[in-house]
């Protein structure tokens, strides 16, 4: 099919108009609106699923609740019956997406890459049904391409297309190096579109680049282009940064259940109505009752501690999401976790700080000392303001803060 060619006109249904707006929720953009819609009334004519891709680069070994963003509307769509394809660069994470940095980005090694794709869909189909989801990986049709092609594939884009990239753009002006291999990275990821012949692409917003290389490649390979959606960035813990583990605002989606509930509970009121739009599965009719339910006098609270419930559930499961909720309401009474760690130590009497960190709930004697000038710490329920302490041998509940719990046996 040419570039201009516009796919078969099918007729649009209330289903079809249901599945916009399943695509369309928390989005923020969808280009084009209106191919997306004729291919969603191609695919409910014709009984043929739309093939929905989504790429991730095995960067690191653990991703948190933001990279589920576009998992969870990988899930929408899938429900809706479209095939999705879990695509691992591996053969990208080799060049390394410069995409938003100012600076080149050192490339991982293959080990590296081989060890962290392992782990990534493992975590993935905590969200997606892993039954229905296609795994592929891109070095699958990237390294048979070949010098030849490669030069070939290159040659469909220009230089001055490639600059208009806003990374590429403030990098040259500042005078910063631009290493050549940077610019296959869009290539590389856009043709992955061609061999996946994907309709729908999605992506973070800092990839919106990356995936309109996807259709002006598609085009050019005589194919209908794919459209995108790109999807918001995901505010973390402090309502403020977009959600990372530079910025320890995260909730990663390994941690344990406890530490999931307490987490989502510690959002703000005003937060936690954007992670319901971007990290529910609740309709967006249930999501407004119940919005309205809390504006017209319901506690917000018992809103977020559905939220919590939900997350904590999908990570873990429903009956430890129902420990961690009572965990976090003796917590906040004040009250002693069920299980905390047990710690035996030796040396009695022992100085507080030094306890604290052998205890590992301190890094440090300083940080110790600072934890008790600030009032967190507490021995048996007691508050300690004496950093000169010194405990005998024995036995005791040791709290940190909100969340760090250890039962000590201390030795002489």
């Amino acid at each position: 099919m040419s570039q201009d060619a516009a796919p078969p006109s099918h007729p649009v249904t209330d289903r079809t108009r249901e599945a916009l707006a399943v695509s369309l929720r928390g989005a923020d953009e969808l280009i084009p609106q209106e191919d997306w819609l004729r291919k969603l009334a191609r695919s409910e004519a014709t009984g043929v699923p739309l093939r929905i891709k989504l790429g991730l680069d095995p960067t690191a070994p653990d991703i948190h609740i933001g990279h589920t963003v576009v998992l969870n509307k990988m899930r929408q769509l899938q429900n809706l019956g479209h095939t999705v394809i879990f695509l691992i660069g591996d053969f990208t994470s080799l060049i390394g997406d410069p995409s938003g940095r100012n600076s080149t980005r050192p490339p991982l090694t293959p080990e590296q890459i081989k060890a962290n794709a392992e782990t990534y869909y493992a975590q993935a189909s905590l969200v997606l049904d892993p039954a229905k989801t296609e795994i592929r990986y891109n070095s699958e049709w990237s390294l048979p391409l070949g010098a030849m092609g490669m030069i070939q594939l290159a040659a469909k884009y220009t230089v001055a297309r490639m600059m208009e990239r806003n990374d590429f753009h403030q990098r040259f002006t500042a005078g910063t190096p631009i290493s050549v291999h940077e610019f296959l990275y869009p290539l590389m990821q856009g043709y992955d579109s061609v061999a996946l012949k994907s309709d729908l692409e999605l992506g973070g917003t800092d990839q919106k680049f990356n995936l309109l290389m996807g259709r002006h490649l598609q085009a050019e390979y005589g194919q209908e282009p794919q459209c995108i959606l790109t999807m918001p960035l995901l505010e973390g813990l402090d309502g403020v940064e977009k959600m990372s583990k530079s910025k320890n605002n995260y909730i990663g989606i390994t941690e344990d259940a406890n530490t999931m509930f307490a987490k989502t509970m510690s959002i703000s009121d005003t937060l936690m109505w954007r992670w319901y739009t971007l990290l529910s599965f609740l309709s967006e009719a249930q999501i407004a009752k119940l919005r309205a339910e809390v504006e017209g006098g319901r506690n917000p609270r018992d809103a977020k501690v559905m939220l919590a419930k939900e997350i904590t559930t999908r990570f873990h499961s429903a009956a430890a999401a129902d420990a961690a909720e009572q965990d976090f309401i003796n917590r906040s009474k004040g009250g002693v976790p069920d299980e905390i760690p047990e710690v035996a130590l030796t040396g009695a009497p022992l100085g507080i700080a030094q306890l604290l960190k052998q205890a590992g709930l301190a890094p440090s004697t300083s940080e110790a000392n600072r934890l008790i000038d600030g009032g967190g710490v507490r021995i048996d329920s007691a508050a300690i303001s004496d950093k000169g302490l010194k405990l005998p041998a024995g036995t005791y509940v040791v709290q940190v803060g909100k969340r760090k719990f250890a039962r000590v046996t201390l030795a002489e």
